[in-house]
């Protein structure tokens, strides 16, 4: 698609999840940078440039909302794939709402996460992000 391996952003505060994350989708042909908290995902977003961002909703400290927020402010559209072990109504409108581009629920099935990545991409790249964190449905 691009020419290149795409990088993709891993933050989840759970370690096991994060491994795996990273081995699944190294094995799918992606660079994965790997960060323990929103925080740390933070500090290097802008700079590391990940092609897209597989985001957990609820860590300690700044929780996957905060960090959507914290994305829109500096104008740094990421495509974004969030993956949720507390799927809710209201989460799910909510992550949608503020630019995420899929929701997927803990477990999640390897190939619907590597597909939902790619369809975050291949949108962003050929219409731009889709945000309107003040839609409603």
């Amino acid at each position: 698609m691009l020419g290149r391996s795409l990088t993709i952003a891993v933050v989840d505060d759970e370690e096991d999840v994060r491994h795996a994350l990273h081995r699944l989708l190294r094995s799918a042909g992606f660079e994965v940078l790997v960060y323990a908290s929103g925080n740390e995902f933070l500090r290097h977003a802008k700079d590391s440039a990940p092609d897209c961002v597989v985001l957990d909703l609820h860590m300690p400290g700044l929780s996957g909302f905060d960090v959507q927020d914290v994305l829109n402010e500096r104008q740094l559209p990421f495509p974004i794939v969030v993956l949720t072990g507390n799927d809710t109504a209201e989460g799910r409108r909510r992550a949608l709402n503020g630019g995420a581009d899929a929701y997927l629920c803990k477990p999640v099935d390897d190939e619907s996460l590597i597909s939902a990545i790619l369809g975050a991409v291949e949108q962003h790249a050929t219409s731009g992000p889709t945000q309107d964190p003040g839609a409603v449905q």
